[in-house]
């Protein structure tokens, strides 16, 4: 039975019950069936999002933006310069001045421990638009998307070849926690995700029976897989490292040599923006098993799930 996800924070799947991730993917297919038929309830009527960016973005922006207006609410662009945290005022006071004007704010920035701070001094819903340690909106939008390449998301296998250290690998260690997905991480020594995921995550997959596993050999992380998925190798702010991470990421690039492991009906993930010849080649990022552009789309059904359950 549904419960009422109404007021809660969205920082981490981690947070949630398997059965309220499920809401939250039950509730993006109703949406975006009805985005498809033409039709648009207003749940979000009157309401109004602030979008905190300290990072750049494009779907994140775009998809938050336009899904609260499609249902009834408005959003409002805070970039990071313009609100007077950069001049020194605190998380907390600004949590609290926020929570007067908005229903809800969506924060994209570096630190995780700006997002946990928001959410604490907020007495509205805080949403985790990206942070350095989490990517959970991509995870939930990730999790849609299998679901209707599939028809499925339990018992999947999910191979994430490359960092692994990275904050979309770790919600994705989370989304194949809750939902009985197994991900199976392949990563050059030294990228391997955060140990304190990887414990939480195994904690959580005991309910699901979803087989979380790390290599350090990207063909036996592809063998037999149904998803493929890699990210960027130098992440924002990463970018100084991009050198070295080229030489000691090179042999975990998703290419067609690799591609020759997974089932016969494999699909590639991207997070995107991707680079071409770096984590994937062009063949398969734009060939027929690529799905990257139906996942960047279902961004935007994903969060209107987010903001409807939790506005």
């Amino acid at each position: 039975m549904a419960v009422s996800l109404k007021g809660r924070d969205f920082v981490s799947l981690h947070d949630f019950t398997s059965e309220e991730v499920r809401q939250f993917l039950d509730t993006a297919h109703s949406l975006k069936r009805q985005s498809t038929m033409g039709v648009m309830d207003r749940p979000l009527a009157g309401k109004t999002l602030g979008m905190i960016f300290s990072k750049p973005s494009t779907r994140t922006r775009i998809s938050f933006e336009v899904g609260i207006w499609q249902l009834g609410g408005m959003g409002l662009f805070l970039s990071s310069q313009e609100l007077q945290l950069r001049r020194g005022e605190t998380i907390e006071d600004t949590a609290k001045v926020l929570s007067r004007y908005l229903s809800g704010i969506m924060i994209r920035t570096h630190a995780h421990q700006d997002v946990l701070d928001l959410a604490a001094h907020s007495s509205i819903p805080v949403i985790n638009g990206l942070t350095d340690l989490l990517h959970p909106c991509q995870a939930l939008s990730d999790l849609l998307t299998i679901s209707e390449k599939k028809g499925r998301v339990e018992g999947i296998k999910l191979a994430f070849v490359g960092d692994g250290a990275n904050n979309m690998v770790h919600s994705l260690l989370f989304a194949g926690a809750k939902t009985g997905m197994h991900v199976t991480v392949g990563a050059p020594r030294g990228y391997e995700p955060s140990a304190e995921i990887m414990e939480q995550a195994r904690e959580d997959a005991r309910w699901t029976g979803a087989q979380l596993e790390v290599t350090n050999d990207a063909e036996a992380a592809v063998s037999d897989a149904d998803v493929v998925y890699a990210d960027v190798w130098a992440s924002m702010g990463q970018e100084e490292e991009g050198a070295k991470r080229l030489d000691e990421l090179a042999d975990f690039q998703v290419n067609e040599p690799l591609w020759q492991h997974v089932r016969w009906d494999a699909i590639f993930m991207h997070c995107l923006p991707a680079h071409r010849g770096e984590e994937v080649t062009e063949a398969i990022l734009d060939g027929p098993m690529s799905v990257v552009f139906d996942q960047a789309e279902n961004r935007l059904h994903a969060q209107k799930a987010i903001m409807a359950l939790t506005m």
